[in-house]
């Protein structure tokens, strides 16, 4: 039987995976933070060896994309050296390892969806922090180590893009929305379940790439929010990045190719609006 680590799971993706695995009856072990530094070598080696995994998903990571700009160092410890400790002990015991990345290992200059195995080239501190966890588990035994990027995260735990729209729709009359990035917002939940049937298919290890099929702006996610709301979309109003100066630059064009999974036999993430509205009664604020 598989026994499951997960890693960083009081995350949102952490969170989602552990609830869909223990609802499924899965001998599932989760430690956040608190539980568990990744970047304590001793320590990740403690946990490995104590509780003998099977798979471990790591779903910790330095997220604040604008902070490791100016604190590469301290992200660097998170998302290379952390991912290199998992791997480091999980092939002490022949454990595999799921590495989750993300599109900003990418440029974002491309105009037609980046595959698999397109060469990576980031453009942001947090980026190439995320591509040295990248290398570090891809260098471990060919084996147990599978890289799975997604982007544009959403789920019912912690902020992101989607609760903060159905947020604005309540306090403010127009919003004002980037519409010149381009991306696949992705619901963690089915993400996780992306991540079990990966694993659970015995797919060769290698870089899959999970984001939800389509493909939209910024501005076109707000609006569909705003529609699911049964709120007037037109209160969405469409501007450029150079309106949000951030000191990482959002890639421009983050959509992600899903060819190996058809090459392994399983089936992509679906079309993201069919996500998000299957997602949505889950978003919504508690009825005070």
């Amino acid at each position: 039987m598989t026994r499951w680590l997960v890693v960083g799971a009081a995350g949102m993706l952490g969170r989602e995976l552990t609830v869909q695995l223990t609802e499924t009856g899965a001998d599932v072990v989760a430690l956040g933070r608190a539980e568990l530094d990744i970047t304590d070598t001793g320590a990740v080696g403690t946990a490995i060896h104590t509780h003998r995994p099977t798979v471990v998903v790591n779903c910790a990571g330095w997220t604040a994309v604008d902070e490791a700009e100016t604190h590469e160092a301290d992200a660097l410890r998170v998302n290379g050296n952390g991912p290199a400790n998992l791997v480091g002990a999980c092939a002490e015991i022949g454990a595999k390892v799921v590495q989750i990345s993300t599109d900003y290992v990418f440029d974002g200059r491309a105009s037609t969806p980046y595959p698999e195995d397109a060469p990576p080239d980031p453009a942001t501190a947090y980026g190439r922090t995320k591509l040295a966890g990248e290398l570090a588990v891809l260098a471990g035994p060919p084996e147990l180590g599978y890289v799975v990027r997604t982007a544009w995260l959403y789920g019912r735990h912690g902020p992101n893009f989607v609760r903060t729209s159905i947020g604005l729709a309540d306090t403010k009359p127009i919003i004002d929305v980037v519409d010149d990035q381009v991306g696949q917002p992705t619901w963690a939940r089915d993400l996780a379940g992306q991540l079990v049937a990966l694993v659970g298919s015995g797919a060769p290890p290698g870089i899959y790439h999970a984001t939800s099929a389509g493909q939209t702006s910024w501005y076109g996610l707000a609006r569909e929010v705003f529609a699911l709301l049964d709120a007037d979309p037109d209160r969405v109003r469409p501007t450029t990045s150079a309106a949000f100066p951030r000191p990482a630059p959002r890639p421009a064009y983050s959509v992600l190719g899903h060819d190996r999974w058809a090459a392994v036999g399983l089936p992509p993430i679906r079309d993201w609006r069919a996500a998000l509205a299957a997602a949505f009664p889950t978003l919504l604020p508690a009825p005070t």
